[in-house]
């Protein structure tokens, strides 16, 4: 903020770059810089640090950064005037060319080139966000975006419900680490400390991020505009990008709220769109709430990869007998052997025995009995085969059996024999025809969850009033992108669904949180599950409990002053920590020390609770987490656990 003040002060000392109503011209310096202007360059040149920005120095000669100039004086709307107001209005560019003139649909906002560290953590709710040019702020942004320290490391188990000891993180034979993880801290930094452990790693990501509605009951900072809502969603994403698998999947869920404004960012991102599902969450009928004109019962799921190939999966369905024209024909001197099964007389047809033929077919000797009914496990011929399995697996390939009494039609039994491939798969029984009794089904782009929605409120066995998502939901999405052993990603964790749904589905995961108070739902909810949790999908999975994870924080620095500071009894005790302040922590940026010294008296009039309220103001809250690169600095205070969980995390030599 410093420079662009210092910008708007040494334009003004020339009257005519300045409008009578004391406004900057901005299209006339823009103009001069683009005509590299000898009065205006002398102008800049007379600065230290403007010097420093925007001249680079080649032998002894400087020469003006052109390009710098123009975007720093394009992009900053302290600078906007009528003029650019209005030009803006008529013709929005890119590249230099008019949006009308270009045939793709472009998303730009003014935070477009800027990192927003997206404050949601109790003590950041509601604060002033800072957006980090990533061209003016590189040192900053580095800076903001540097592998973090780990801290309170801690595994919870069947036999550590309440974490125990961290011993270490198990590793497969890449070297990757396969701990289901929960991270609390901010979910921009995470990130960007996960990226070398687990780049191109992560079969999925699915988040369900604030959906910046203007009136949500989300303790997140959900009272975003569009343009820092998108800045925000977009740091996250590129970064998130990066840890896909070549044919990863990216889900995000949202409403319709920032729909369209988040398609077009994301088509911006991911090379395909794969779909959009959506999902009713409401019955039509449901009371409208008073601040609702209509009542809005689809949410939308965006679906992309990175892979341009990629296509969505096909449904797999069994095939019904019915879909078959098929007819078993059984020797006139067969005498079936006959078996006995769950009180039924089942006959057995062995391979020589019997043949199987279009429903047209007729051979002399041969009697003819047509196949009817299903072969689907949920009705009563295929409950009955699974059941018998294992009794009827020491007959041959291809033995028929006819079970009696079963079916609801005039002929009253139905057919099953043992598959040939019986030596391949320990003698599996399936239902007659096997040779080709699947078939694929494209998916909807429509689920109704409607139900689902409103039986959430007891999953888990924690209570979320609004955004838990229920555990059926995830189990669909999971399931259809990936199989066992695959790592999931939500950086959004919420309540712990996602992670929850991925512990029963034996998926590896890593869920990232910064509220503290959702961290407690998460920790809560997954001890329930590896306790044998029975709610939402753990009878359809036939759940029974076990498993492990880790949880680790990011080591916060500016938090310590913070603590400190509401630990104090008195002011003396809050005098001292302003000296520790002023030599070690991360002040706001307009914050000058030497005036807070100059008026120190000042301070000291003040209540007991008015300086403490002062000294947290003054602290930067984008800078509250230790960097990987201040490990072993004394002044950071790093204890020998963090040390042991962060070496270990990024693979450093002890």
């Amino acid at each position: 903020m410093k420079l662009y003040a210092t910008v708007e002060s040494l334009l003004k000392n020339e009257p005519n770059f300045v409008t009578d109503d004391g406004d900057l011209k901005k299209w006339v310096i823009i103009s001069k810089a683009q005509n590299c202007d000898t009065e205006l360059i002398s102008l800049l040149l007379e600065n230290p640090e403007i010097k420093t920005r925007f001249f680079i120095p080649v032998k002894d000669i400087m020469v003006f950064n052109q390009a710098l100039f123009i975007e720093f004086m394009e992009q900053k709307n302290y600078l906007n005037d009528s003029f650019t107001a209005y030009k803006n209005k008529i013709g929005l560019t890119i590249d230099g060319k008019f949006l009308n003139q270009r045939n793709e649909v472009a998303l730009v906002w003014p935070y477009k080139d800027c990192i927003l560290e997206g404050g949601q953590s109790r003590e950041e709710d509601k604060r002033e966000e800072i957006f980090f040019n990533e061209i003016l702020a590189q040192d900053e942004i580095n800076q903001l975006l540097d592998p973090k320290v780990f801290t309170n490391a801690k595994t919870y188990s069947p036999l550590t419900p309440e974490g125990g000891i961290f011993e270490g993180f198990t590793r497969n034979e890449q070297g990757t680490i396969t701990d289901n993880l929960i991270i609390k801290g901010n979910n921009l930094l995470a990130l960007h400390s996960l990226k070398e452990e687990f780049a191109g790693k992560v079969k999925l990501i699915y988040i369900d991020p604030p959906y910046n509605t203007g009136s949500d009951s989300f303790g997140y900072n959900d009272n975003f505009n569009h343009s820092t809502w998108l800045t925000f969603m977009k740091n996250r994403l590129e970064v998130a990008k990066s840890l896909l698998s070549s044919s990863g999947i990216f889900l995000v869920q949202c409403s319709f709220h920032q729909f369209a404004y988040l398609k077009v960012l994301m088509n911006d991102i991911f090379e395909k769109h794969l779909c959009d599902f959506n999902i009713q969450v409401r019955h039509p009928d449901r009371a409208l709430t008073g601040d609702k004109e209509y009542n809005d019962v689809v949410e939308y799921l965006l679906i992309y990869s990175n892979d341009i190939q990629r296509k969505m999966p096909f449904q797999e369905v069994l095939k019904t007998i019915d879909d078959y024209t098929l007819e078993v024909i059984i020797n006139d001197d067969v005498v079936p052997e006959i078996i006995k099964c769950d009180n039924k007389l089942v006959e057995v047809y062995y391979p020589n025995q019997y043949k199987v033929n279009n429903i047209n077919a007729n051979e002399n000797g041969l009697k003819k009995i047509s196949i009817r009914g299903s072969i689907r496990e949920k009705n009563s011929s295929g409950r009955f085969f699974v059941k018998h399995l294992e009794h009827l697996k020491g007959y041959p390939s291809e033995t028929l059996f006819k079970v009696p009494d079963m079916g609801d039609d005039a002929v009253s039994y139905r057919y099953f024999y043992s598959a040939p491939d019986k030596k391949k798969n320990g003698g599996y029984f399936q239902g007659m025809p096997t040779s080709s009794n699947i078939t694929k089904k494209q998916y909807s782009n429509f689920y109704n969850f409607e139900k689902e929605y409103n039986n959430v409120s007891k999953q888990g066995g924690v209570e979320f009033r609004n955004g838990k998502k229920p555990e059926e939901l995830l189990k669909f999405i999971i399931e259809l992108f990936t199989n066992t052993d695959d790592l999931v990603l939500d950086y959004h964790l919420g309540s712990g669904t996602t992670a929850s749904v991925c512990h029963k589905l034996n998926r590896r995961y890593i869920g990232i949180e910064q509220m503290q108070n959702q961290i407690d739902l998460s920790l809560t909810r997954l001890n329930n599950v590896i306790s044998g949790d029975s709610t939402g999908i753990s009878k359809s999975v036939n759940w029974q409990g076990g498993g492990s994870f880790t949880y680790i924080e990011l080591k916060k620095y500016n938090q310590t002053f913070l603590d400190k500071i509401v630990e104090a009894k008195d002011s003396k005790t809050l005098l001292e920590i302003w000296e520790e302040m002023k030599n070690k922590s991360f002040l706001n940026y307009n914050i000058a020390i030497q005036k807070q010294e100059e008026h120190i008296e000042d301070f000291k009039k003040l209540e007991f609770s008015a300086q403490q309220a002062l000294l947290i103001s003054l602290l930067d809250k984008n800078q509250l987490y230790v960097n990987l690169s201040s490990l072993e600095d004394k002044d950071f205070e790093c204890t020998e656990s963090e040390l042991k969980v962060t070496k270990d995390f990024y693979q450093l030599k002890k």
